[in-house]
């Protein structure tokens, strides 16, 4: 049943939705009346945005943030049998990109109050075997890299940052994607931090990275569409999968791109929001994402008797989540299953609350106070 008074509120607290600011409406029409919907400048020029407004040399479009990982760790030189050690505490997606390249994973402990791994707990995980390690920016939180590059002292391991939660967030330094130290992997999915409906970009660290993923996202062919039109043959030069970005989703994302500052604007004050409305509750711990610096993605917290609470929110209509079930307990990894007690522990205790910029802090003040219920309801017990 709805409270009275808050039904704005309560629908609002519902699943998240992508939010538009209006003009992706005449950009998509655009594009459409162009008559050609693959890569085209239109993504090109969206690729061009996201370069500057990260402050780097290159950035290139791909069809999701899974493509990006896939793209990035074969650029890297990540192949058949090597061992990538990355956190269990991910969405499933990064671990499959790891496996697509033939490659297994070495799965990390992570920090409990951020979600995020560290120096230590790559230390821990990283084997004479390890190749690459794939540090995942939790909810959006930054992480301070140069502890994740000194980890395995003395040895030449690529770093593949999962940042699909983090575009817009800064770390002390710069941008999330401005250290040409490690591959950059962003995802433009529906409710991300921005969105292209579907999509993903890739940071390379060189110039040869970049051309490498921009051969492998289209099917291994060296030309460009404008230089394949005009010829009568081209040169496959390698492995490549059908990865680009159409130009619809980079008409979407380029006005995104625009309006980013509101949508930084808008989920910090959100998650500040949330924090005022959840972080004292007696028996919940909200999970920090260092709003000064991110950009957060997503709104987590720990509690006892997840499962009840999660229960109770849903059938109160609000569209909490569990963001995420740990991966090494997945069956499609049971070949790499190792003891991480922090990340099991995590993962009976993680519930994610409706973070989307339709949300209102009257929304938030909703699920606070239904949250703290849940929570008194299953300690009565």
């Amino acid at each position: 049943m709805t409270p009275q008074g808050t039904d704005a509120a309560w629908a609002m607290a519902r699943n998240a939705a992508p939010y538009l600011y209006g003009p992706e409406a005449e950009a998509l029409i655009e594009a459409l009346n162009c008559g050609y919907y693959g890569h085209n400048e239109i993504t090109a020029r969206f690729e061009d945005e996201v370069a500057a407004f990260l402050g780097v040399p290159d950035a290139v479009a791909v069809a999701s943030g899974t493509a990006a990982l896939h793209l990035a760790l074969i650029a890297a030189g990540i192949g058949a049998g090597d061992e990538v050690v990355v956190p269990s505490m991910t969405f499933c997606a990064t671990v499959q990109a790891i496996r697509a390249c033939g490659a297994y994973p070495r799965f990390a402990e992570v920090d409990q109050e951020t979600l995020c791994v560290t120096a230590e707990t790559l230390r821990e995980a990283i084997t004479p075997s390890t190749r690459a390690v794939v540090p995942v920016l939790y909810g959006g939180r930054p992480i301070d890299i140069s502890s994740i590059l000194n980890a395995p002292a003395g040895r030449r391991i690529t770093v593949v940052q999962d940042a699909a939660h983090a575009f817009g967030s800064r770390t002390h330094t710069g941008m999330v994607g401005a250290d040409l130290r490690v591959v950059t992997c962003f995802s433009f999915g529906p409710i991300k931090n921005l969105t292209c409906g579907q999509g993903g970009m890739v940071i390379p660290r060189t110039p040869e990275q970049a051309r490498t993923i921009r051969t492998a996202r289209m099917l291994g062919v060296a030309e460009t569409a404008a230089e394949r039109s005009a010829a009568t043959s081209y040169e496959v030069n390698g492995m490549g999968l059908r990865y680009q970005m159409p130009s619809l989703n980079a008409a979407v994302g380029r006005v995104q791109l625009a309006h980013f500052s509101q949508a930084q604007d808008m989920r910090r004050g959100l998650w500040r929001a949330y924090a005022a409305a959840v972080g004292s509750l007696d028996g919940v711990d909200l999970v920090d994402v260092d709003p000064e610096r991110a950009v957060p993605s997503l709104c987590a917290v720990r509690v006892q008797a997840r499962d009840a609470v999660f229960a109770f929110l849903r059938r109160r209509g609000v569209g909490a989540g569990v963001h995420y079930p740990p991966n090494h307990l997945q069956p499609a990894f049971a070949a790499w299953r190792r003891p991480l007690p922090v990340t099991e522990k995590l993962g009976r205790q993680i519930l994610t609350l409706p973070f989307h910029q339709h949300l209102s802090e009257d929304s938030v003040r909703l699920i606070g106070r239904l949250l703290e219920e849940a929570v008194n309801a299953r300690r009565a017990r």
